[in-house]
């Protein structure tokens, strides 16, 4: 399977008149097939079952590469699984060298479902992920808080995933100056997945920190709180 081979299959499943209503829906200017995200998630689950890790880690790379919008969503998704063998750390990498690309929510969404899984793989990996809480780049700087929200999820966490939440927070709360919308949403969506493992310590956050939120992303923080 070559990224040749694979837009071929991806601009067969494409639906007339789709790319166009993708286009005005993502408000970027990229191109786009207009393929469905479900027959997207279907080719790219047999490509991931089916192809060795070189080959998928190659063909991940050149659909990329396209900028075309499923072709990046197909991309990311041949990376999104919980085990990656024999060696995982060239799927984190190249997931890594599409972060300063990020330019639109749903294609860096779904890179970072595929940085989740790598980085539940190896936590240790959040040291590379603060990084990003630095970047000029406003997206890279969401993805931060978009591709650790495993650890909102988390029902027993042990002492360790407790520390990296803390961590995460510690970064939350640093971001609740920045005036960029997408900030502060995700700041509210991590503080609202968080909330339905752990509401004491959403609404501690709240308590502490609230006043400086942006009312939207504190009201979406606090949804699922009594």
């Amino acid at each position: 399977m070559t990224p040749e081979a694979a837009l071929e299959a991806l601009r067969a499943a494409a639906v007339s008149g789709k790319a166009d209503e993708m286009r005005a829906y993502h408000k970027l200017d990229r191109p786009y097939l207009g393929v469905a995200n479900p027959d997207i998630d279907l080719m790219a689950r047999e490509w991931r079952q089916s192809l060795p890790l070189d080959a998928r880690l190659s063909l991940a790379a050149g659909l990329w590469g396209t900028n075309i919008h499923e072709a990046r969503i197909a991309a990311a998704k041949l990376l999104t699984q919980a085990r990656i063998r024999p060696d995982d750390e060239p799927a984190w990498q190249l997931i890594q060298g599409w972060v300063p690309d990020f330019d639109a929510w749903a294609i860096a969404d779904h890179a970072c479902i595929a940085a989740q899984k790598r980085l539940a793989a190896d936590p240790a990996r959040l040291d590379q992920v603060e990084g990003w809480t630095q970047s000029p780049l406003m997206w890279a700087r969401r993805a931060a808080l978009v591709a650790t929200l495993h650890l909102t999820r988390l029902t027993h966490p042990k002492p360790d995933e407790i520390a990296a939440r803390e961590r995460v927070l510690a970064w939350a709360e640093r971001y609740l100056g920045d005036p960029d919308w997408f900030i502060q949403k995700a700041v509210g969506w991590w503080l609202r997945d968080l909330s339905k493992h752990d509401p004491d310590r959403t609404r501690a956050f709240l308590a502490a920190h609230g006043d400086r939120m942006k009312p939207f992303a504190r009201r979406e923080a606090a949804r699922h709180l009594a």
